[in-house]
């Protein structure tokens, strides 16, 4: 898609969303080209987990395949996983320790730094076949990726028209993943790959709504771990994209009666078998409880309790998304601690206490909306605006995902203003 005139006109403002950005497929090639291998900063993997010369993990930017490496040299690198040749993955496993990197179906060879290196038979046999005289290697490699390392997490761009990542994210933001990694080396301990059947920026709506948390999980006011009257708020990007929403420890909201009044299905009377689950530590020298971070266009770092995660959302069709969680550890954790990390990651996942509702809700919405492109999804909680705010009780974070968003893709709105 080149031009959005192909598109039906866009509601005016922020807090109307139509349902047919999630169901087109035009729109989801354009998010391709425009989100994820244009000018933005994309999850690829941990820098921890690429410690020696050689290793590498193989990870997506959007639907495109990539390999992240480190170098015989020490540097990172990271290019596309298609073979020059014929198009087929260069590396077939998700890890591992290499080399070289030798395409199954010709043997053409790479480095590690992703240069292509051999062609098998290049020079034909006894004197014929073989590739012309014209032919250069090194006009074939993979595509390769600009990349940025934030706290022990790899960020990559097709794009060298990137802004600079610190300019990218803006100070708030790397202060917030900066209050969670910085000074300490994640361990992984480990990982859940889930696929939701709905458009991936359903998930990311949902992410970004703290308003919603603790009504659709019913194990979050239970147990006392997040109340929209708890202490905290949400702080929202200049250009609306990035978002945190966080609340801390508040003993006088855990009396509140602002649940039982609104008679919603989080007040319940369930409990625990074994509620040593929530018994944790100060996560970063402070109150806060929980933190929910996310950049633009699609990753996530969170605190919940001393459950420590990233998520990475890939796209995979109009109404299917993959999401991985990588869980982490820090080495400077204790033993007691790791029990600890490793307890509470029963709260997350595709099966977590607190997130199994997630894996199904965005569902709901893609198979709800299903007759109703025409129709449009309301975001008026918290006013209009994409702002930072001490209530929770606000869209505000998601409105700004469409700000953004409608920015990237060159969008306009039903006024001629790109929102």
């Amino acid at each position: 898609m080149t031009a959005t005139t192909e598109l039906p006109s866009w509601p005016e403002g922020l807090t109307r969303v139509p349902y047919w950005v999630f169901q087109r497929e035009d729109v989801y090639a354009a998010e391709q080209q425009k989100l994820f291998r244009g000018p933005h900063w994309n999850y690829l993997c941990l820098e921890s987990e690429l410690t020696d010369p050689g290793q590498y993990r193989t990870t997506f930017l959007g639907d495109t395949p990539v390999i992240v490496s480190r170098g015989r040299d020490g540097e990172l690198y990271a290019f596309e996983n298609r073979c020059a040749h014929r198009g087929a993955l260069i590396a077939l496993d998700t890890q591992g320790t290499a080399t070289e990197f030798t395409c199954v179906y010709h043997a053409w060879t790479y480095s590690v730094e992703g240069e292509l290196t051999g062609v098998a038979f290049k020079d034909g046999i006894k004197g014929k076949g073989g590739m012309p005289e014209s032919f250069c290697m090194a006009r074939h490699w993979p595509r390769k990726l600009r990349l940025a390392v934030v706290h022990g997490l790899i960020f990559g761009s097709f794009d060298n028209d990137v802004p600079d990542v610190e300019d990218y994210f803006g100070e708030e933001i790397l202060d917030r993943i900066e209050r969670v990694l910085g000074g300490r080396t994640p361990v992984v301990l480990g990982r859940f790959t889930q696929m939701l059947p709905n458009n991936w920026k359903l998930y990311v709506e949902n992410v970004k709504d703290s308003y919603h948390a603790s009504i659709l999980h019913l194990f979050f006011t239970t147990f006392e771990l997040n109340k929209l009257s708890m202490r905290g708020g949400i702080i929202v990007s200049p250009d609306g994209g990035h978002h945190v929403s966080y609340s801390a420890i508040d003993r006088e909201a855990e009396q509140d009666g602002s649940y039982s009044e609104q008679k919603i299905r989080s007040d319940s009377g369930y409990r625990l078998a074994d509620p040593s689950l929530l018994d944790g530590f100060p996560e970063c020298g402070d109150d806060t409880t929980l933190q929910i971070l996310s950049t633009f266009p699609a990753f996530v770092l969170q605190q919940i309790q001393n459950s420590v995660a990233v998520r990475q959302i890939l796209p995979r069709g109009v109404a299917s998304t993959e999401l991985n969680w990588t869980l982490l550890g820090f080495e400077e954790d204790t033993e007691e601690q790791r029990r600890v990390r490793l307890k509470q990651a029963n709260l997350v996942g595709s099966a977590g206490y607190i997130s199994m509702e997630d894996g199904c809700v965005g569902g709901f919405v893609q198979r709800g909306v299903a007759g109703a492109a025409d129709q449009s999804a309301v975001l008026q909680m918290g006013g209009a605006t994409a702002e930072s705010s001490e209530s929770r009780v606000t869209e505000a974070s998601v409105r700004g995902f469409w700000q953004a968003y409608l920015a990237a893709m060159d969008m306009r709105a039903a006024n001629g203003a790109s929102a």
